[in-house]
Parts: C-alpha cells; structure tokens; sequence
C-alpha cells in the first residue's frame, strides 16, 4: 500500500484547508490531517503529534503545519518518507515580527478573534480576483470554530519558532517546495532557499494563488502533490 498521507494545516485551519486534495489523493492512500493547536511552542504540538503518526508515512504542512512539519522532521527524519512545505518560512521569528504579534493577542483575547484572524491574512496575501473573498470566507469559518484560545497559542508557537535550515539541509527523501505566486506572507525566495537546502528537492510555483494555494488553485496543487508522492522513495 502507498505510504499514507499526513497533513498539517496553516495557523487557524483545519481539514476544510485541504478538502480538495483529501478528496482526490484519498482514494488511493490513507488521508490523516492531524491539527497543528496542541501546544504554545512548535516543539510541543510537534511532541504531541508523533506519537499518533503511523510508522513511516509522507508528510505535507501549509504554513504554520510547514512549520511543524520541519519540527517533526528534525524530531524524527527516519519516520518521514518524503516531505512537502507548502508556503511556509524555515527561519526563525524575527523580534520585529514577534512583538507585531502582541496586539493581535491581545485583539483575540478581548473577543475579536475575526479582526485578529483578518490581519494575520489579509486579502494581498492571496491571487486577485473575487475567488480570494470565498477563500477568506472559508478561513472565517475555520478560525470561529477554532477559537480564541487556539489563536493565542499558535501565536506564541510563531514567536518562538526555531531555525530549521539544519533540519532541512539533511533530508534526503522526494521533497516538494510548493508556493503561490501571489503569497507576499511567505516570499518565493524562502521557498527558493528551501529547495536548495535539500538534495533533489522540485520547487513548484502556483501562479494563480498565493498564500492558501490548497483552496485558491486546487488542481494545480493536487497535480504537484500527486507528482511527489509518486516519486521513488
């Protein structure tokens, strides 16, 4: 059987980030996504997820669970078979990125998680066009039914997130480097420096997206997935 199929999803997301790619990938191998909120350090929600992980399995993170991802790498690189970061950031937080964190924290704490959410991602992070105010919707729907609370840590995992160039500069396995063209949040040139980290590593650039390429250009994206995980391990 196909090794099975992890994903991690992006800061206040959940399995509806990825329901086009579980859709057409699962039929043909196991599909778990596995929530990225358990913990107020990357180290945390990253101890608390490998336990639950099948033996060897591939895994994929957007965003924040690209982030995780690395950390789960770093962790345990022999129970990763093959590795796919989609518009994430392998450097650590800057204090200028951590103090703009506070007043977000604080918004979602006083109960305006939706004002929060909105200037994490707003609609310049995502390709032009009307589809990008749907995708917004959907994140609106994602991060209400997450809540405050799970804002508020993966926040403080953000503020604290290490370096993980080390990590990625010793994979060996199929890698995917996946981005929007359009993400101004996590730049082409971090996604160009994480393919160069990793041997054989395929660098793909969705033009039609930007941050959230999962929901803006699904098939784009689950025609890249599918090239990786048939890729010989």
């Amino acid at each position: 059987m196909s090794e099975p199929l992890v994903l991690l999803p992006g800061l206040m997301c959940d399995a509806r980030l990825f329901l086009p790619q579980i859709l057409a990938l699962g039929a043909t191998r196991p599909v778990t996504v596995a929530p990225v909120t358990g913990g107020e350090r990357v180290e945390e929600i990253a101890s608390a997820l490998i336990p639950h992980l099948p033996p060897r399995f591939a895994l994929a993170g957007l965003s924040m669970g690209g982030i995780v991802a690395m950390e789960i790498l770093r962790r345990a690189p022999e129970r990763v078979a093959r590795l796919a970061l989609m518009d994430t950031d392998p450097l650590a937080e800057s204090p200028e990125a951590a103090a703009w964190r506070e007043p977000l924290i604080a918004k979602a704490r006083a109960g305006q998680l939706e004002a929060a959410v909105a200037a994490v991602l707003r609609p310049d992070h995502l390709a032009p066009g009307p589809q990008r105010f749907e995708v917004l919707d959907t994140l609106r729907e994602m991060a209400a039914t997450l809540g405050p609370e799970v804002f508020v840590r993966q926040m403080r995992a953000l503020q604290r997130r290490r370096d993980q160039q080390t990590a990625l500069s010793g994979y060996k396995g199929p890698a995917l480097v996946l981005c929007g063209a359009h993400d101004t949040m996590c730049p082409r040139t971090r996604h160009e420096l994480m393919a160069e980290l990793m041997a054989g590593a395929t660098l793909e650039v969705v033009e039609e997206a930007g941050h959230l390429p999962t929901l803006e250009a699904p098939e784009a994206v689950t025609a890249a997935l599918a090239r990786w995980l048939s890729v010989t391990a």
